[in-house]
């Protein structure tokens, strides 16, 4: 086992699978590496920090790590001997961190992404961050996605994931894996519209902050949040191999663009955005503490995708969130746009029915 990323994502899924490794020495190895990407907090190495104080200071703090839970600094030294790899990075630094492990993994390992966004692709067009992994791993690659933020899992509020896998095997052992009373897990072969659904969600969200930093109510927020999840129905319509309705009524889905459009950060300084009328680069500086937003990368991302095929048009919500952060619209714009929205005219084409 190991962990790749110490981040708040990734450190509160580090407690979550310690413990759970820890729990299960029948089926897992109990000591549970993690890699961390070092630096000096209050004078200290963090891996140093992690390893005597078993808390990440930096990005969660006030949380205990297990003490099974060993940081280490080197990602080859981390990984080379782990029979699953979970992947919790944001998405912009994957080739930079995953290149050094290419030819070095264990025979039959296996690996789960938690990254959530696109890789723009030289030739034109993006793709998913779960095929960028498996390029520079070369293994298979599940996918995990939900309502799951941080701080919440860390404490052990009560939530659910979705687990993408094609392997009923394989999905099955990540169940184990990850499942504790208060993180219950689903598993589906719709792989691609669960990580689809982790991606595209940051991108509404970033509207729904954009309307809060406005002075709309909630029923602008929840117009939204629907209108968001039918451009998210389309995308996968468009881009998806046979995709499920039923896998938006799943974590990865609705619960999971709730609770980012109402308590996630990508909402939270896209409300700033426009409050402010600071850049995002100077707001994450200000206030994430050196973690990036995934939702304006995102925009970008899928706006590039949709520009070269023609679709802007299509997905009025996605294209107006990547135009004012490169301000090429007004936030007040906005709402003009959530008016005259095709889907008000013409709603069974964002339909997978």
């Amino acid at each position: 086992m190991c962990i790749i990323g110490s981040g708040n994502w990734g450190s509160a899924i580090a407690k979550l699978v310690g413990e759970n490794t820890a729990s299960h020495p029948d089926l897992f190895v109990e000591e549970t590496p993690i890699w961390v990407f070092e630096e000096v907090v209050n004078g200290r190495k963090l891996t140093e920090i992690i390893n005597t104080d078993h808390e990440n200071v930096k990005y969660l703090p006030g949380r205990k790590l297990p003490v099974n839970v060993v940081a280490v600094p080197n990602i080859v030294e981390a990984a080379q001997d782990a029979d699953v790899l979970i992947v919790v990075l944001p998405h912009q630094f994957i080739a930079r961190a995953l290149a050094p492990l290419s030819g070095k993994l264990k025979p039959g390992a296996q690996s789960i992404s938690l990254v959530k966004g696109f890789d723009i692709l030289p030739e034109g067009g993006i793709q998913l961050i779960s095929k960028e992994i498996k390029k520079h791993l070369n293994i298979p690659v599940a996918v995990l996605m939900g309502a799951n933020l941080a701080a919440e899992v860390a404490d052990g509020q009560f939530c659910e994931t979705t687990i993408g896998c094609k392997d009923e095997t394989v999905g099955k052992m990540f169940k184990v894996l990850f499942e504790t009373r208060n993180f219950r897990v689903t598993v589906t072969n719709d792989v691609d519209v669960v990580e689809m659904c982790g991606a595209l969600k940051n991108i509404v969200a970033c509207a729904a902050g954009f309307v809060q930093g406005l002075e709309y109510g909630d029923n602008t927020k929840s117009a939204v949040i629907r209108i968001g999840l039918m451009e998210m129905i389309l995308y996968a319509k468009e881009f998806a191999d046979s995709p499920k309705i039923t896998t938006f009524l799943e974590s990865c889905g609705v619960a999971d663009l709730i609770t980012t459009c109402y308590g996630g950060r990508n909402a939270r300084l896209a409300k700033e955005f426009v409050i402010q009328r600071k850049s995002i680069s100077a707001l994450e500086d200000e206030l994430l503490n050196g973690q990036k937003l995934q939702g304006p990368e995102t925009a970008a991302e899928v706006n590039h995708l949709l520009k070269s095929k023609g679709l802007e048009s299509k997905f009025p919500l996605f294209t107006a969130v990547h135009a004012i952060f490169t301000n090429k619209m007004k936030p007040e714009e906005l709402i003009d746009m959530l008016r005259e929205h095709p889907l008000h005219e013409n709603p069974s084409e964002y339909s997978i029915l």
